[in-house]
């Protein structure tokens, strides 16, 4: 027991001094805050998720804007951020609360964990940085604290489950919220993936990988696949305004709208002779737009279309690049705008 105890106490105590404090969802922090920042923090690094915080509770202050909401609308201030799911299962999980609770978010884990996007960690989440309720966390510093302080060497299957017994030995029961970020603290700034800060570490008196100096993140390194490239082109059909198209055959987007797109340049060669256009401008630059898995080597062409009717589908839209809808766009569509929009000003004139 006395390990437990100097574990918990030596990590809340190390929070006082080193812990982060200021970040923008624990200022004034509700559930609401802590909810919108946990699923954009999911998988996503808290530098990336800050800017796009801060502009989502700008836009939706509390449940009650977010609520009354369309899907739409939160995807145009998700984008750019990535895993596009996590909007989706925001805008589902307002719509659940506002139709079965009222308007008010649920304080109930076992409600919490019924609702899209919200699993067993960021319930616990919700309700231990928000009420300081006990439960424990586990996102992806706490998993690499434990797995080196015990210096876990199993299959990552059985990994997790085995961090979840030690983290609800160790959590104290008073002080969930203030353990809870003590950990996810450590990782992001002393137990790093990369070159950990072993010598500063509070845990390293005991800590198994200090002691038997061996890094089980470096072996992982190492073995670090080099990403393949795939490319894409993207189709930008103007018409005074360009062409956005929602619902498309490659599904790569879900209800995001982007420019029509070809992963294979036969494709694009046949669409473009079906269609009878012979002028194309290739002003853009292409680029590489990174995956987890893999690189987009996107490619774009600009051509010009006679009619406007002629391209109109159901879930089309034109939209002007310098007066932009509030619809969501993936960011390598941002990238092309932006681009687009600087070749214009440079020109100081419009492609036609």
């Amino acid at each position: 027991m006395s390990d437990i105890f100097n574990f918990s106490n030596t990590m809340i105590n190390w929070y006082h001094k080193h812990g982060r404090k200021k970040l923008p969802w624990q200022i004034n922090k509700n559930i609401y805050k802590t909810w919108i920042s946990e699923i954009m923090l999911q998988q996503t690094q808290v530098k990336t998720v800050i800017p796009y915080f801060k502009k989502f509770i700008k836009k939706f202050p509390n449940f009650k804007t977010l609520s009354k909401s369309s899907l739409d609308e939160i995807l145009f201030i998700w984008s750019g951020l990535g895993f596009y799911n996590r909007a989706k299962n925001i805008y589902k999980t307002a719509q659940i609360i506002k139709r079965k609770y009222k308007n008010k978010i649920p304080k109930e884990f076992n409600t919490l964990i019924k609702f899209p996007g919200i699993g067993k960690s960021t319930a616990g989440a919700l309700l231990s940085l928000t009420y300081n309720y006990y439960f424990p966390i586990l996102d992806g510093n706490i998993k690499r604290v434990l797995r080196n302080f015990y210096n876990l060497k199993i299959k990552k299957t059985k990994l997790e489950k085995k961090i979840w017994k030690k983290l609800n030995l160790l959590i104290p029961i008073h002080n969930a919220q203030k353990f809870n970020q003590s950990m996810m603290d450590l990782g992001k700034k002393i137990c790093k993936p990369k070159n950990p800060l072993c010598n500063i570490c509070p845990l390293k008196k005991k800590c198994l990988f200090f002691i038997n100096k061996k890094s089980i993140t470096k072996k992982k390194d190492i073995k670090k696949k080099k990403k393949t490239i795939k490319k894409c082109w993207f189709l930008l059909k103007t018409y005074k305004n360009f062409y956005f198209l929602k619902k498309q055959k490659y599904n790569i987007w879900k209800n995001l709208y982007y420019f029509p797109i070809y992963f294979k340049k036969i494709k694009l060669k046949k669409k473009l002779k079906k269609e009878k256009i012979t002028k194309k401008n290739k002003k853009i630059k292409p680029f590489l737009h990174q995956f987890n898995k893999y690189s987009l080597l996107i490619k774009t062409i600009i051509i010009k279309v006679k009619k406007k009717k002629y391209l109109k589908k159901k879930n089309g839209i034109w939209c002007n690049f310098f007066k932009m809808k509030e619809i969501g766009t993936p960011s390598p569509i941002k990238k092309i705008i932006k681009k687009y929009i600087k070749i214009i000003k440079k020109n100081n004139k419009k492609i036609k």
